[in-house]
C-alpha cells in the first residue's frame, strides 16, 4: 500500500502545475539576479535611469545604465554576454537570459 500512495504521489506532482509562472521567475531575477538586481540600474522597467554623477578633469559627468527594454533580442543577449561591458557579470545561463528578456520586453510590464 504505500508503495502504491508514493508511486502515485510521484505522478501527481508530475502532473502539478509550476511553483511559480514564467513572469514570476522572470521578475525575480530582474530583481536580484545575484545579489544586485538589473533593477538598480535599470529601472522598474527596464526604461534605462542615471547611476551616478560625478566630476572629470572639471566637467560634470553622469554614468547611464541605458533602456534595455526595446533591444533586439540578439543585442541583449549579446550585452549579457560581452566581457568588455561596465555592467557586472552575473553568470547567467541562457535560459535566465530568456526570462530576462521576456519580463523587460513584456506588455504586462509596460
Amino acid at each position: 500500500m504505500r508503495v502504491f500512495v508514493c508511486v502515485l504521489l510521484v505522478l501527481v506532482s508530475l502532473k502539478a502545475e509550476d511553483f511559480i509562472t514564467k513572469m514570476e521567475y522572470a521578475k525575480m531575477l530582474y530583481s536580484n539576479p545575484r545579489g544586485i538586481g538589473c533593477i538598480s540600474c535599470h529601472g522598474a522597467k527596464g526604461e534605462g535611469s542615471i547611476i551616478a554623477k560625478y566630476k572629470h578633469k572639471g566637467k560634470q559627468k553622469e554614468l547611464i545604465a541605458p533602456a534595455i527594454n526595446e533591444l533586439s533580442k540578439d543585442k541583449f543577449f549579446k550585452a549579457l554576454q560581452e566581457s568588455d561591458s561596465v555592467m557586472p557579470k552575473y553568470f547567467l545561463t541562457n535560459s535566465e537570459i530568456e526570462a530576462l528578456y521576456f519580463y523587460v520586453t513584456s506588455e504586462v510590464n509596460r
